[in-house]
């Protein structure tokens, strides 16, 4: 299968080595990762800041580039449901019905659900020595319902042992532009969630969505935890030739 990489702003600018895992990922199961660089912002924030023109600029630019692709996937849910479900509704809003209707063709993909549900696999051939708790980010979790996809993929994780997450369904606090405009909550939302991550006493905490991880890993930093923010990507890429 030819798999087009929607590797996400954030990833892109922040955390380059989450798209590099996810294709060496995708690669590794025998697969042929394709990105196109004219790709951009999927218009997530524009549009949830109250930019709708700006923003369907920025879905009629991702529809153009990814139209007709076999199988897009992104290690963001966040962005993926901004696609699936946002999309469309954004196209009908600006009165551009012929859009929707292509936007609703998209193949796009959390990398997760790619996985377990396209491909049909748990085992993916991980290595990762390391104590981990998983966080499942809200749009994942609540607009996706990818619902327990990477915890079926840590779980056949070889030398990893899983620590459950206490109150994991629990929001971190960072919510995009949430946590600008709503700083004390955001803050609030983050120490229960850093405290429950601490409680574990894993090494790492992993999620599908880095600008939960970004938020998250700042939190567990700040009070020097010694655990640390990993994306699920880069734990399903790791091999034993590379621990």
């Amino acid at each position: 299968m030819t798999i087009d990489l929607f590797v996400t702003c954030v990833n892109d600018a922040l955390f380059p080595e989450t798209g590099m895992a996810t294709a060496r990922l995708l690669e590794r199961l025998g697969h042929t990762v394709r990105f196109d660089e004219r790709q951009t912002c999927c218009g997530q924030m524009h549009l949830n800041s109250g930019y709708p023109k700006e923003a369907i600029g920025l879905v009629r630019r991702f529809v153009e580039i990814f139209e007709g692709a076999e199988a897009v996937v992104a290690p963001s849910g966040s962005c993926v449901a901004m696609v699936r479900e946002l999309y469309p509704r954004a196209a009908e809003w600006a009165g551009d019905h012929e859009l929707a209707e292509r936007a609703r063709g998209l193949k796009v993909y959390e990398l997760s659900e790619f996985l377990t549900g396209v491909l049909g696999l748990e085992d993916v051939g991980a290595y990762y020595p390391h104590h981990v708790t998983y966080h499942p980010t809200c749009h994942a979790m609540r607009l996706l319902k990818v619902g327990d996809a990477p915890l079926r993929l840590l779980r056949k994780v070889r030398g990893m042992t899983l620590v459950e997450l206490p109150q994991a369904e629990g929001c971190c606090g960072f919510g995009g532009t949430f946590s600008v405009k709503n700083p004390e909550t955001s803050a609030a939302m983050l120490a229960d969630k850093v405290r429950a991550v601490m409680d574990t006493r894993a090494e790492v905490c992993t999620a599908g969505d880095n600008s939960c991880l970004m938020h998250i890993g700042g939190g567990l930093s700040r009070l020097r935890s010694g655990a640390r923010a990993v994306h699920l990507a880069e734990i399903l890429a790791g091999t034993e030739a590379s621990a």
